[in-house]
């Protein structure tokens, strides 16, 4: 775990177990508790027997959004079969390449369980096995509905967890497509993220309003905290936190180390500051930190 200190502008090496040493008794840490779903469904298409795929990204009514592949002959009308009783119609295209989809199974949920796979993220070039139903998860997680963790939190075991439940409170961000998504065009302000789904409890609430410093674990959790202070406890959200962002309830935050040119390296250095975090940015890859979602960390302060 890097240490990084805003004020001074200055950085220590330390490892994760240390992270109470600079927790107060009036701090507040802020988990995002989404459960990560197997969304990845993978069949074969009706009267052809080609392989096909059909991501699953969110629940609308009865029906879903989803990506598929090969897209081109995924057309409304198509249909994929995943295993006995439980195939896919493609029923609607949409922009971005995305389509509305509708599960044919007695169960949903039951099949997809059964049957789907966990959305690993496209740099871990294997395939899924099934330990990653749960080294994919948090400890914390409850609240089903993402296709990517909030891998900041796979840092923390139920003991560390259970040691910080007195300064520790939960929201809910369903993590969706975006977070894979590099930045489209070379001026910041042109991109956009997609909408995401959070959810802040009442008591939750409370507790972020007279918090002394709030602690987000995760940039899920930053971004809910920052759209809960500017439009209230649940709804969609797509704020995009770059430099010069104002943050209104955000103190410190614990983060990943991240992609180039992706929207959660540019928050993290609307937090910390540019030159500050790339700095610290390098001298993570001198000493050969790791990486992305199973890698070390960074406690911005």
């Amino acid at each position: 775990m890097l240490v990084v200190d805003r004020s001074s502008g200055t950085w220590q090496d330390r490892e994760f177990k240390h992270l109470p040493e600079y927790l107060l008794a009036d701090d507040l840490l802020v988990f995002n508790n989404s459960r990560v779903f197997p969304s990845r469904l993978i069949g074969s298409r009706r009267g052809n027997s080609g392989r096909a795929e059909v991501f699953l990204v969110e629940k609308i009514a009865e029906r879903w959004r989803a990506l598929g592949r090969p897209g081109k002959k995924l057309t409304p009308g198509a249909m994929v079969d995943i295993a006995e009783g439980f195939s896919v119609l493609i029923e609607e295209y949409l922009p971005n390449g995305e389509r509305l989809v509708r599960l044919l199974a007695d169960d949903e949920w039951v099949a997809i369980n059964e049957h789907g796979h966990i959305p690993l993220p496209p740099y871990i070039r294997r395939p899924d096995s099934l330990d990653d139903a749960e080294r994919y998860q948090t400890v914390f997680a409850k609240e089903r509905g993402s296709v990517a963790a909030p891998t900041a939190g796979l840092h923390f075991t139920q003991r560390m967890r259970d040691s910080l439940a007195a300064i520790s409170t939960e929201v809910t961000l369903h993590v969706g497509l975006g977070t894979f998504q590099p930045l489209q065009s070379a001026t910041i302000e042109e991109n956009h993220l997609h909408y995401e789904r959070y959810f802040v409890p009442a008591d939750t609430a409370a507790k972020l309003k007279e918090a002394q410093r709030v602690i987000a674990v995760g940039t899920t959790s930053v971004r809910t905290i920052e759209s809960f202070a500017r439009q209230g406890n649940s709804g969609q959200t797509n704020l995009f936190i770059y430099p010069g962002f104002q943050f209104q309830r955000v103190g410190a935050m614990l983060t990943n180390f991240h992609l180039p040119q992706s929207s959660l390296l540019l928050l993290v250095c609307a937090f910390g500051g540019t030159d500050l975090m790339l700095a610290a940015y390098r001298h993570a890859v001198e000493e050969r930190y790791r990486f992305f979602s199973y890698g070390d960390c960074m406690l911005v302060l």
